[in-house]
């Protein structure tokens, strides 16, 4: 199987295109100032992480009270005005280096599918992060469903029918094993991984999957996808 076999590549958009670990940080600190100056990674990661399981609505609204229940469990400001600043970073963490270049080399040989958990309002930020790549979205706005859950994908799967593509042309291409590559294996799409956190110990700011799932490709960065990309286009001219 090659990646040249595939016409659509579908995106998860936050933390495989969008760096939403480095934002988070940042802001974070930025916010809590000298009480926060001392906290790790890990620190910060383990409690957005809870704060986004007990408020898992719409990710343009409901980050404000995502980081009052982290504030208050690191004992950093949690006054309205610190929520409100959070909420906004939220709808500006950056991309990672590569992934504007890469999905304007990648918008060349594919149709690109933005598939996120995140709302219309953030999808529509993040978008104009990465240059408005993208040839179709779908958002939890329209799925009524966030990944892991089977539905979105299946929704997905039966949007891109209906312009003309088959399932067995899709690539899911991903970061993370919990919300999107371990489920759309199982599911039956070709899975790319793009393991952005290689090197680095654990899941970061993602939950740990019950299994590491091998997925049909893997790569370091979409860069590198790219370049892959790229390599076999050149083979087949």
């Amino acid at each position: 199987m090659k990646l040249t076999d595939f016409k659509v590549l579908t995106f998860d958009v936050v933390g495989t295109l969008i760096d939403f670990e480095t934002g988070l940080l940042a802001s974070v600190r930025r916010i809590g100032g000298a009480a926060a100056k001392h906290l790790t990674d890990e620190q910060i990661f383990e409690p957005y992480m809870r704060g986004r399981a007990a408020f898992p609505g719409r990710s343009s609204h409901a980050m404000a009270d995502v980081y009052r229940s982290l504030a208050k469990e690191l004992d950093l400001p949690a006054d309205d005005i610190s929520a409100a600043a959070f909420q906004r970073d939220v709808l500006d963490w950056p991309a990672f280096k590569d992934s504007v270049d890469a999905l304007k080399r990648l918008r060349k040989h594919f149709r690109l599918v933005a598939m996120t958990n995140a709302d219309r309002v953030a999808l529509s930020a993040y978008a104009h992060t990465l240059g408005d790549p993208f040839d179709d979205t779908v958002c939890c706005d329209e799925t009524g469903v966030a990944k892991p859950d089977p539905r979105f994908f299946a929704y997905n799967a039966g949007r891109q029918s209906a312009f003309g593509y088959k399932f067995r042309e899709i690539l899911h291409t991903a970061q993370s094993q919990y919300h999107d590559i371990g489920i759309a294996t199982k599911l039956g799409y070709a899975t790319c991984w793009i393991e952005r956190r290689r090197g680095l110990n654990g899941f970061g700011a993602t939950p740990t999957p019950d299994a590491v799932t091998t997925p049909t490709f893997k790569f370091a960065t979409l860069g590198a996808l790219a370049d892959a990309v790229e390599a076999e286009a050149r083979a087949a001219a």
